[in-house]
């Protein structure tokens, strides 16, 4: 039964019905009076499935029925409600989502209602209808629509052109770079800091800004022409309920339904043409806008004019507030870069990458690399020579973004680091250099930031080592999957150089490392609000060039004490792996003690609660394996694990990893039905 005033019933139609054994339902199409712009229809499916069913058949049935109607209309909302008793929908159509999770009969979810987006409905439980043994539910509407989901962004960005960069490139072709050299009386932050605001001056003088306001439903092929037939459509429908006389009203209807299908029509050639001119970058945000694929995360609130302050102390709850050691003085370093090594390292910024805290753009330095990279190459040698990195280039932004749709407490947010793209390109040449002298003699199990090495590599070394033990008479595997808390923002700089040092850095090298790393200056903007600057002397910064090399060499020394154990490493993901035989688990637990006390001598903070472990144990008699226990704490023991992106069970059989990668391509045949339906 339809409530006539939420939709007439001329726009309701029957679409499928289906009776047998396993499963009974009905599906029709509604188009109420009142729908949010980005659903076209709401269709709407009424299930029963007996106990006694065959619940894969059932499923089987009304998903084949559901993708055919996702195929049909991609851009209606759907609603799957019904007496599912044992079933559960979601094993097959994985982007529904279950609003019901209130017991509805003898303690047990049996009634379930499913729709195509999140937090559609609030289920409240309420007595049974007549004699019917299943309490029945209400469903409260909690959807907002796009438009009341967030506010209208005001953004201010530049209109770069080719002109722009012309216009640059002679400007920086005319200017005494020396002058600035002089100025600066032998003071890297002068020099640094003076060529920096100069160029930014240039940018600001030659770029036009342009402000724009986007809405959260705004699609990038609807112009001003279609919003103007939407207006037009509106002020027809409201006059045609004065007048009683509707007709212009179904004109302009039918004028904005033509003027969509064309503006979607040329959008899809444009992005097909992107495709066959090798422009694959446009071709997959055309892709993703027209499937809301991967979508942006909505912008933090900027209400609360605190925040910034809370997340900033948050961000740097590491910082231990000592003063950064003072280093011997040594010879001047002896790294020097050529104007052709810093030329080359601009031409390949990524233009698209944001500026930092100084203003500068990747695009800038990339058009300008012939002009920009004698002063820089002049600046880099300088701030080598004196083991010294410019204070501006030490600089961080920090935006917070929200890890889930409902925040409620400050590690909700992920931190997310602007820094300066020129300090990026001089850290790229100190990195290339580094990694050429590093000796061959470094743990072979760390497997990132390697050449010729991935994470494919440590998956395989972790299985074919415990499938290789298990072959063997009475034995079996212990895993043990190490969780560390900011492991990168925990690194004590004095430490890690002393490490550089014994691997063979230049100690000027390593002062000018130790100062890169203290005294950083970092603030965290929310909107328009920005925290007051925290001066940081510990970590390695997230989102620098430098930081995921200084972690694993800073971690170099982290090996297994036992032959019977080995420590896999990619970046801060850390896997013990312990080789058992005949019950002799000493080696193993002294292992995990000694990983214990090498992470206090180095600063490194154990996450226990998601620290994990996994035994592997194939012999035929079951037997009780003691826990594992870290800091007085118990590891929690799992049977499936999600090591480096793979799903490893305690079977060593692939049939979780196979169903995790059915569930995602399934999600991605929605986006594949909105494609061959668009336009």
């Amino acid at each position: 039964m339809i409530n006539e005033t939420w939709c007439d019933h001329n726009n309701i139609q029957e679409l499928k019905s289906f009776c047998s054994p396993d499963i009974e339902f009905l599906t029709i199409k509604c188009r109420p009076h009142y729908l949010p712009r980005e659903f076209s229809s709401i269709i709407i499916t009424d299930v029963y499935i007996p106990p006694q069913a065959d619940t894969s058949t059932a499923l089987k049935e009304i998903h084949r029925t559901l993708c055919k109607l996702e195929t049909t209309y991609p851009e209606a909302a759907f609603i799957v409600a019904g007496d599912f008793n044992k079933a559960n929908l979601r094993t097959r159509l994985p982007k529904f989502y279950q609003h019901i999770q209130c017991a509805t009969r003898a303690g047990k979810i049996l009634d379930h209602c499913y729709s195509n987006f999140r937090d559609a409905y609030k289920a409240i439980l309420r007595p049974p209808f007549g004699k019917s043994d299943h309490d029945s539910i209400l469903l409260l509407p909690a959807y907002k629509q796009k438009l009341k989901q967030e506010t209208p962004v005001l953004r201010s960005v530049q209109r770069w052109s080719d002109q722009s960069d012309s216009m640059l490139q002679d400007c920086f072709e005319h200017v005494d770079w020396d002058m600035f050299r002089i100025a600066s009386d032998n003071n890297i932050d002068v020099y640094a800091d003076s060529v920096s605001e100069f160029i930014s001056k240039c940018i600001g003088d030659v770029v036009p800004i342009a402000n724009i306001k986007t809405f959260p439903n705004q699609k990038p092929w609807i112009d001003g022409s279609i919003r103007a037939k939407l207006k037009a459509r509106t002020t027809a429908f409201n006059q045609g309920k004065a007048t009683g006389n509707m007709f212009e009203y179904k004109q302009c209807s039918y004028s904005l339904r033509k003027a969509i299908k064309q503006a979607k029509r040329q959008y899809r050639d444009k992005v097909e043409s992107q495709f066959n001119g090798s422009d694959t970058r446009g071709m997959w945000q055309g892709l993703q806008s027209i499937t809301d694929y991967k979508k942006k995360a909505s912008p933090v609130a900027d209400h609360d004019v605190l925040l910034p302050d809370k997340l900033n102390n948050f961000f740097a709850r590491f910082e231990d507030n000592t003063v950064p050691p003072t280093r011997p003085a040594t010879k001047t370093c002896g790294l020097t870069f050529t104007a052709a090594n810093v030329r080359k390292t601009f031409k390949c910024v990524n233009p698209r990458k944001a500026a930092g805290p100084d203003g500068i753009p990747g695009r800038v330095l990339r058009a300008c690399a012939d002009q920009l990279a004698g002063v820089f190459t002049d600046i880099f040698n300088q701030s080598l020579s004196q083991s010294a990195v410019p204070t501006c280039f030490k600089r961080a932004t920090i935006v917070p973004v929200p890890k889930k749709a409902k925040v409620t407490e400050l590690n909700d947010y992920r931190p997310v680091a602007l820094t300066s793209v020129i300090m990026k390109c001089f850290e790229r040449l100190v990195k290339d250099h580094i990694t050429s002298i590093l000796p061959d003699t470094l743990d072979p199990l760390q497997f990132a930031y390697r050449p010729n090495r991935s994470t494919d590599d440590a998956i395989a070394i972790t299985l074919h080592t415990a499938l290789t033990h298990l072959d063997k008479r009475n034995t079996y595997v212990r895993m043990l999957f190490i969780d560390y808390s900011s492991a990168f923002n925990t690194i004590v700089p004095s430490k890690l150089v002393i490490k550089l040092e014994t691997l063979g850095l230049d100690p000027a090298l390593c002062n000018w490392v130790l100062d890169f790393l203290t005294g950083r200056s970092q603030v965290v903007r929310v909107g328009n609000n920005i925290s007051t600057p925290l001066i940081l002397n510990t970590g390695a910064p997230q989102g620098c060039v430098l930081s995921p090399l200084l972690y694993s060499l800073f971690t170099h020394d982290c090996v297994a004490k036992h032959a019977s154990n080995s420590i896999i490493k990619f970046a801060d993901d850390t896997t013990v792996v312990g080789l058992i035989t005949n019950n002799d688990e000493t080696a193993y637990r002294e292992e995990v003690r000694a990983l214990g006390v090498w992470c206090q001598e180095n600063n490194l903070s154990l996450n226990v609660s998601k620290t994990k472990e996994m035994i592997v144990d194939f012999r035929k008699q079951e037997r009780e394996h003691p826990p594992i226990h870290i800091e007085g704490t118990v590891v929690e023991k799992v049977e499936s694990f999600k090591f480096l992106g793979v799903h490893i069970t305690d079977k060593l059989n692939w049939s979780t990893h196979t169903d995790s990668v059915v569930k995602k391509a399934q999600q991605r045949l929605f986006n594949l039905r909105r494609l061959k339906k668009f336009g």
